[in-house]
């Protein structure tokens, strides 16, 4: 394959602005990492916001812009476990918006950190909902102030059809235009709007495709009982309006314990330093290896990388203490819980 630089020659692009510059035609090519099919990682964190939530804040702040909702000293208000929070303070930063993130106690210090670097404002709800999450409680604590604070702009990720249509345009575009021939598509779901976009351009543009949502186990999106979570950015405790089940082939739960062990399993084989929903992803890749037809042509989108789990899913001591000392101890084994990931 050999090293790929930038050289005298090729064209140097400049950008007038952070938030655009997104690579929306990276992959990475697993080889013969997952015995019986070819695996292409779509990689979504190479970009300023370091994940695929870049493209989701620029949609839905651009379609709020042309629908007169936002003028220049705008307030928005969203939540956000943290990729879109972090996206959302980049584009209001360079915009002239203010911008409160509502977060949680399972939001990364690390990603809060970047959100208030950016000049944002985190409020943390910690009161969990009815179906054990926070998620349905950080909604509730927006539509108050909103209620109260007409001023305040809610873009609402999980409802918002901007969410989903900038993956129909750009993320699953980009992928039927790279990777011919997709015989199945993996997709996490937290909000969903990755999902759904892939979902309506594979259905348009390469119907044979099938698509396997993938969630953490715990998350009700899929009509599967509530239970606790760790990991933020897959998952959620109340089913996004966006997401429709059943549009979608199959669905797929996956432990976060199985998530960490992949996580640290491609850092250890193949140098990749990934994020927990894309653990989660490439779990359900490998479980499901075996059974599909041999040769089958796979991707999956990695939605970000792993800096911002440096502490948890890369930490020892985080991953006993949450999961128990077994689950490191089935990832020194050198399978990470799954028999076809090969070391």
């Amino acid at each position: 394959m050999g090293l790929h630089w930038h050289s005298p020659g090729v064209a140097t692009v400049i950008f007038e602005h952070v938030y655009e510059m997104v690579l929306d035609n990276v992959f990475l090519h697993l080889g013969d990492a997952v015995e019986n099919v070819e695996v292409f990682l779509k990689m979504e964190g190479l970009n300023p916001a370091g994940s695929v939530k870049l493209k989701t804040a620029v949609a839905m702040v651009e379609d709020a812009e042309q629908r007169g909702l936002l003028r220049s000293g705008s307030r928005l208000i969203e939540s956000s476990s943290g990729s879109l929070g972090i996206a959302l303070a980049m584009v209001a930063a360079a915009k002239g918006y203010t911008f409160t993130c509502v977060t949680d106690p399972n939001t990364l210090p690390h990603s809060l950190a970047v959100m208030r670097a950016l000049g944002a404002e985190t409020v943390q709800v910690d009161r969990r909902d009815a179906s054990g999450g926070y998620l349905g409680s950080r909604i509730s604590y927006i539509e108050e102030r909103v209620a109260a604070d007409p001023g305040l702009v809610w873009l609402n990720q999980y409802a918002n059809p901007a969410n989903r249509g900038v993956h129909d345009r750009c993320t699953a575009a980009a992928i039927t235009a790279e990777v011919p021939a997709v015989d199945y598509l993996f997709v996490g779901t937290g909000s969903s709007g990755t999902l759904m976009g892939c979902v309506s351009h594979f259905r348009r543009e390469s119907p044979a495709t099938r698509i396997v949502a993938v969630d953490a186990v715990g998350s009700v999106s899929f009509g599967t009982s509530a239970g606790p979570r760790f990991i933020p950015g897959i998952g959620a405790s109340r089913r996004p309006e966006l997401f429709r089940p059943e549009l979608v082939d199959e669905m797929v739960l996956v432990p976060e314990a199985d998530a960490i062990r992949t996580c640290r399993w491609l850092a250890a084989t193949r140098g990749l330093f990934a994020g927990g929903s894309t653990g989660a992803v490439m779990a359900a890749v490998i479980r499901h290896a075996p059974a599909l037809p041999a040769g089958s042509r796979v991707v999956a989108i990695s939605p970000d990388l792993g800096d911002r789990y440096a502490r948890t899913v890369y930490d020892d001591a985080w991953v006993a203490e949450t999961f128990g000392p077994d689950t490191l101890t089935a990832e020194a084994t050198g399978a990470p819980g799954l028999s076809t990931a090969r070391r």
